[in-house]
């Protein structure tokens, strides 16, 4: 399995993105999937996920401007972002947990919110 996340740039204060994450390979027994952020020096995040079920949850950060959302066909999921901060400026990494435990990893992508 195989995670390629995509979206990420240079936005101004204010301003969107939406991030997306593609699934390469057959996924089975999904507990949840979820995207995370990590700045240098600090603790990756959870900012938000969505359950195997379409239950979601976010981050107190993201509540109210984050959305995320998937296409279970197409196996994508996406992350829209909304009245972006210059706090939210960070790596953003797309994560699949399975039942498990095991868990799978795109890259990261880069989201810069600055004048």
């Amino acid at each position: 399995v195989q995670l390629q996340a995509s979206g990420g740039g240079l936005v101004q204060p204010g301003g969107s993105l939406r991030l997306s994450c593609a699934a390469f390979g057959n996924i089975w027994h999904i507990d949840y999937m979820g995207w995370y952020r990590q700045v240098p020096g600090k603790q990756r995040e959870l900012v938000a996920f969505i359950t195997d079920g379409g239950i979601t949850s976010y981050a107190d950060s993201a509540k109210g401007r984050f959305t995320i959302s998937r296409d279970i066909v197409e196996k994508i999921m996406y992350l829209r972002m909304n009245s972006l901060k210059p706090e939210d400026t960070a790596a953003y990494y797309c994560n699949i947990h399975l039942f498990s435990g095991e868990d799978f990893w795109g890259q990261g992508t880069q989201v810069t919110v600055s004048s």
